[in-house]
């Protein structure tokens, strides 16, 4: 060690280095790139595990600094990692913060990168919000972590993680951390962040040790580097040592919150010329090879900001601010005023990233900053020279960026730093980075239980006022106590200023209730299907099909607002249905398998079946039934309600995201005509990912039949007769369709429908599905050779069924898709639940269309045949009807 180290001077400048102290008493040495003893000055803990704290100069943790300087670090940091990954990685990466030292510092990293998410740690558990990870950091006094994004999704992308720190020394604490998220959430992509990389010889090869072993890429990014060379004994020594001057009291220590007799105030003076070599950006390493002594003691900080890490109004000059510090006036009357503020923080805008914070939440703060800090400013006391703005814990970046557009306003030196929970020695000299300590009580009521806090460095200062900026958890009886924080900032400056920012705390709908199932509701057995709906059973719902046909062609109401009369099928027409169940069955038992092999084969090994609700209820049962007879699977299936124009139930696909794997939900449906359905999933979907940033939900179905052409996915194109499409409720569990109206489905609930159970004795649902799997083991062979055939064919969808029923609207004069029904299974509800005009056949079409013809003869409906029709028959329903218009009677169209 040279002269100038034993000197704890540095060459050439008058000014003592905060470590030296320290380093002279227990012989710690900083190694490593010049820079460093601007960054880092030493100071002494009471820790079992560490004696000596590196204490950073532009953290805004334990010293005051200029705000503009602590947030330049971060976004430069923040800058060089968007360099590092590129544009498009950038845009798919996620940054982590630690708490309670690096919130901020994350923060502004995560402002450098520009597009990406950041979450924070926090030791803060908050009620109502899940966890989504935690871990553990060894040497801190307060060591656990909690995850709790009010996304949950936010840490399972497959973009770079980014992960942001003081300090990366041992890397104990990153390493466990990507340890722990890489077995839940595996990525291929990790950047280690840090103001200084201070690992040990010893610990600089473990990250590429720790990359192989989990098969991913990990990089560094620091704005300097060096080590800590800690002689033997060195623990010891420190604990000694802080024993020593803690029993030697506030005099010795500086530990009351008056300012001791040889402190100089910490607040810089006007800027020096930069020098312009080296610097943050510069300096900054991915490697800890240290290359010289920092003891060299290098002259003031090199910041290296450009004016792009401040923002285009910003005009202070980017360097360390030092100087002369004038000697303290001594306490002020604990009978100063203090004033609160009202900063009209914006409404439901986060206040940090403890939950997450988006690049649109930046947009929003960005907007606010001005008029919140001009409130600031109006409310300081005239004249003032020395403004403080004092964080709060973990609440470091509000406070900062409140900080830095305070100095852009006022015409005053502004510093910026934050109160801790952790214990420090306090020591009143000037080669000690901690001069003087404020301690008092928690204010927050923490989790792990009272006691006490510190701010450092504020005591003495000679400060004109300090703003303390806290969360409103945080303002509490404790906070105003006579030995509280705002009493004890009050003993040192003359003016107090309190600012509280509202807590953000997620908005959390209730849990949502779990699927009902049979025999309660439905008649099929629990274990076939859960119905993810509400129970209406209790509501008169029902009304007559000409008042509800003239009201959804009005636009007076939708037609999911109520339901048709259940149909009542005739003697003659049950007998239909179970005929053409005895013709059907092998053939439905042949697309069921088939679509299920497809559906194992590329979309998942274990789906979760989820049927539309109510027509792909049977289908989904049936497909579950395959899955279970052909690979002994039991497989999860729900029912979901999906509304034309108005989407899928999003609370349905919520409990779906927290029970399984998005990307394991299969849409099943039963049959395809024009792709409404199709296309609305597909809508519906993206727009849930957008309002809820869910992803992974493949909005294609699967159907038994797609004649339309929508689907990849399907047993057959063949327009044929499924018998389920006979009748309503009664082959379908007895339950209606679904209902989605706002006097009856709130925002938190899952959309409606009836239980007939007054039907049960006219209930063939059961048989339906029984004499379909009866069939599965003589179609086992043909499925197989059926669904090889589908794999390798060319199954992209040519939507020809919608491009029909464009030509069929137009030719018919209707100019409506929504009212031409293609298919059998579409016109048998055309003629069941709406008023029809006319169907179309398609010529020599036979013992599939018997039940249609029945039913287009009970209702007085004609029947055309068309010679060249893409479907076996097309339902049209009365356009422009009215119960008083011409052709009402279904003979004419009114015009």
């Amino acid at each position: 060690m040279n002269k100038a180290v034993n000197d704890g001077v540095r060459p050439g400048n008058s000014e003592v280095w905060s470590g030296s102290w320290v380093a002279e008493r227990l012989g710690v040495e900083l190694l490593g790139d010049p820079e460093l003893t601007d960054l880092l000055g030493l100071a002494l803990r009471r820790n079992p595990k560490r004696a000596h704290l590196l204490v950073s100069n532009v953290l805004g943790k334990h010293v005051p600094q200029s705000p503009s300087i602590v947030y330049g670090y971060g976004f430069t940091l923040g800058r060089r990692v968007r360099e590092l990954l590129g544009t498009e990685e950038s845009r798919r990466a996620v940054v982590l913060g630690y708490a309670e030292t690096a919130t901020g510092l994350g923060h502004a990293v995560a402002d450098g990168i520009a597009v990406a998410p950041y979450l924070h740690s926090t030791r803060r558990p908050v009620a109502g919000v899940a966890t989504a990870g935690g871990f553990e950091e060894s040497h801190s006094h307060a060591t656990s972590h909690l995850l709790l994004p009010e996304n949950p999704e936010l840490l399972s992308g497959e973009g770079p993680l980014v992960l942001v720190d003081d300090e990366f020394s041992t890397g104990n604490t990153v390493l466990n951390t990507i340890r722990d998220l890489h077995e839940r959430y595996p990525r291929d992509r990790y950047v280690v962040v840090a103001l200084v990389d201070m690992r040990s010889a010893a610990d600089a090869g473990r990250l590429d040790e720790f990359a192989a072993e989990i098969g991913a890429r990990v990089d560094l990014v620091a704005a300097a580097s060096g080590t800590v060379r800690l002689p033997d004994g060195v623990l010891e020594k420190g604990q000694e040592l802080v024993a020593r001057y803690e029993a030697g009291g506030a005099g010795a220590g500086g530990q009351s919150s008056a300012a001791p007799s040889g402190l100089v105030a910490q607040f810089p003076a006007p800027l020096k010329d930069e020098d312009e070599s080296g610097g943050a950006g510069a300096g900054g390493r991915s490697s800890a090879a240290p290359s010289r002594l920092a003891a060299q003691f290098p002259a003031p900080l090199k910041a290296n900001l450009n004016a792009d890490s401040l923002g285009a109004r910003d005009s202070v000059d980017m360097r360390l601010r030092r100087g002369a510090r004038p000697a303290p006036t001594g306490p002020h009357p604990t009978d100063n005023r203090i004033t609160r503020v009202e900063l009209r923080w914006p409404r439901n805008l986060p206040d940090g990233g403890r939950h997450g914070f988006t690049p649109a939440h930046r947009i929003r703060l960005e907007a606010a900053l001005p008029a919140m800090a001009a409130r600031l400013a109006e409310a300081l006391p005239e004249g003032a020279h020395r403004v403080h703005i004092l964080g709060f814990e973990e609440l470091m970046y509000a406070p900062l960026r409140l900080a830095r557009e305070l100095e852009q306003v006022i015409d005053a030196g502004v510093t910026y730093s934050t109160t801790t929970r952790s214990p420090v020695l306090a020591v009143d000299d000037p080669g000690y980075a901690i001069r003087t300590r404020l301690t008092f009580p928690a204010h927050d009521n923490p989790a792990d239980g009272p006691g006490d806090r510190y701010a450092y460095n504020i005591a003495g200062a000679d400060f004109d006022a300090v703003v303390a900026v806290i969360d409103d958890t945080a303002d509490t009886p404790e906070l105003h106590a006579p030995d509280g924080l705002l009493a004890r900032l009050a003993e040192n400056t003359p003016h107090v200023i309190l600012a509280v920012v509202p807590s953000y705390v997620p908005e959390r709908p209730p849990m949502l209730p779990e699927p009902l199932r049979g025999p309660a509701f439905s008649s099929y057995a629990p274990e076939e299907v859960g119905w993810l709906l509400q129970d209406l059973s209790d509501v008169t719902l029902e009304a007559p099909t000409e008042e509800r046909e003239e009201a959804i062609q009005s636009g007076g109401a939708h037609y999911a607002e109520s339901l048709p009369v259940e149909y009542q099928p005739s003697e003659q027409y049950q007998q239909l249905f179970h005929t053409a169940l005895d013709e059907a069955a092998g053939r439905l038992a042949l697309a069921v398998g088939a679509v299920t092999e497809l559906v194992l084969a590329e979309r998942s090994p274990h789906p979760v079946l989820v049927s539309l609700a109510r027509a792909g209820t049977p289908v989904g049962v049936l497909m579950r039934r395959w899955a279970q007879y052909r690979h002994g699977l039991d497989l999860p299936h729900y029912a979901v309600s999906i509304v034309r124009g108005r989407g899928i139930d999003a609370n349905a696909l919520r409990y779906l995201a927290a029970h399984h794997d998005p990307a394991d939900v299969v849409f099943v449906d039963g049959w395809t005509g024009k792709g409404a359905i199709t296309r609305e999933l597909t809508d519906a979907v993206r727009e849930f990912e957008e309002s809820d940033g869910i992803t992974g939900f493949d909005p294609e179905i699967a159907v038994l039949a797609d004649p339309g052409s929508c689907v990849r996915t399907y047993g057959t194109r063949e327009d044929f007769l499924i018998p389920s499409a006979c009748l309503n409720s009664t082959v379908s569990g007895l339950i209606s369709r679904t209902v989605l109206r706002s006097d009856l489905v709130g925002p938190h609930d899952f959309h409606g429908a009836k239980f007939y159970r007054e039907l049960a004795g006219v209930d063939v649902s059961v048989d339906f599905l029984d004499a379909v799997a009866a069939r599965f083991p003589e179609v086992s062979d043909a499925v197989t050779v059926l669904a090889k055939e589908l794999l390798a064919a060319d199954r992209t969808p040519t939507w020809e069924g919608w491009a029909a029923v464009e030509r069929i609207s137009e030719e018919y004069g209707i100019h409506d898709v929504n009212l031409v029904k293609p298919g059998v299974g579409e016109t048998t509800r055309v003629l069941l639940r709406r008023v029809p005009w006319k169907i179309l056949a398609r010529a020599g079409a036979g013992a599939d269309l018997d039940h249609v013809r029945l039913l287009a003869e009970q209702r007085g409906v004609p029947v055309e045949e068309v010679a060249e029709l893409p479907y076996t028959c097309v339902g049209l329903i009365h356009p422009k009807y009215t119960r008083g218009a011409t052709g009402a009677d279904g003979k004419a169209v009114a015009v």
